[in-house]
């Protein structure tokens, strides 16, 4: 990855906006071969401000802002959802948010850099990783408190940008098949809650895929590549309720709730509802599984994409809580994507 000097890159930049002026800024940053940090640290195209504090000092006075746009994404997904931030638990490493509306995992290891934001006239907060990708961006919407994010702004505003030390992604890549399939097998069986499953893949020292290929049928199933666009669509008829899970490698950001409004648009198909927007390029879609997990709470089964770098694009589950049983209704629409009966 090149770095260009402050002074060439915004020039680049403009040349490129005007000949392609709908790109998006991530598209922007890969085409100029540089990160989206340094394209909002050098105001290609936006207004920045860095924000000064940790991670956690910053997330932690969120509530403050009120109804606000909440978004995370991978290079597949986008994830969108209107709310508050309530009930924050940022103090260590890891932290959470558990609203009714925004519902987030963190993983605070890997962020750097944050930003105040305005890009034609839209407000936002910006956080990005050591590698310089967005980790998540928060919007100012009309039912934000207006007076409450300026003061926000204005007390973790620093006087001076931070210069960016960019640092390259190290993966450590897993085995693609476990050493011991009937252990792994075993060991899956006997599992009690689906938060176990992260464990036993570092156990068996296997990549999340990997598993799923080892397991046998009755526990993931590979299913076709339109099962997505199938499942949402008898989700929207039905009513029934269901999780999406989008990550990266700093935040899961959770939806729960009824979807409605499907539309597809070229590679993407959308859930367009007022409070909840997903994004999903189906033709990065490399597999489809539909997976099973035993747990105190009965079996819990899932939707599960996976691009060609065998990285999660996305995940669904039926709506439920700790110390509930998964909806029958999603047991059965995912049973019926499968040609091979699941595990009972």
């Amino acid at each position: 990855m090149t770095h260009p000097s402050e002074d060439s890159l915004p020039a680049r930049h403009a040349q490129l906006q005007q000949s392609e002026p709908k790109l998006r800024i991530r598209d922007r940053a890969l085409r100029l071969g540089v990160t989206e940090a340094e394209l909002v640290a050098a105001d290609c195209g936006v207004v920045s401000t860095a924000l000064a504090g940790t991670a956690q000092e910053i997330f932690s006075a969120l509530g403050v802002l009120g109804p606000v746009m909440a978004l995370s994404r991978n290079d597949w997904a986008v994830h969108e959802r209107h709310g508050t931030y309530l009930d924050i638990q940022a103090t260590g490493p890891v932290g959470i948010v558990l609203g009714p509306d925004i519902d987030l995992r963190l993983f605070f290891g890997s962020w750097k850099y944050f930003y105040a934001v305005v890009e034609n006239g839209r407000h936002s907060l910006q956080f990005f990783d050591k590698a310089g990708m967005a980790v998540h961006k928060i919007y100012r919407t009309e039912q934000t408190d207006g007076a409450a994010w300026d003061a926000f702004v204005a007390r973790f505003g620093a006087a001076h940008k931070p210069v960016l030390d960019i640092e390259p992604v190290i993966v450590t890549a897993a085995a693609d098949t476990p050493s011991d399939a009937a252990a792994l097998r075993t060991h899956w069986r006997a599992l009690k809650d689906t938060h176990d499953f992260f464990t036993m893949l570092r156990q068996f020292q296997v990549s999340r895929l990997g598993a799923l290929r080892a397991a046998g049928e009755d526990l993931a199933q590979p299913v076709e590549a339109d099962a997505v666009e199938r499942m949402l669509t008898r989700a929207a008829e039905t009513a029934l309720p269901i999780m999406c899970f989008v990550a990266n490698r700093g935040i899961v950001q959770i939806h729960t709730g009824p979807v409605r409004k499907l539309l597809r648009t070229g590679p993407w198909f959308n859930v367009l509802d007022e409070s909840f927007n997903l994004h999903l390029n189906t033709q990065a879609v490399a597999s489809s599984w539909v997976v099973r997990k035993p747990t105190t709470d009965g079996w819990v089964t899932s939707l599960e994409l996976y691009a060609a770098d065998g990285e999660l694009i996305v995940q669904f589950f039926g709506a439920r809580k700790p110390g509930q049983p998964e909806l029958a209704g999603w047991t059965e629409l995912l049973q019926s994507l499968c040609p091979q009966a699941l595990a009972a």
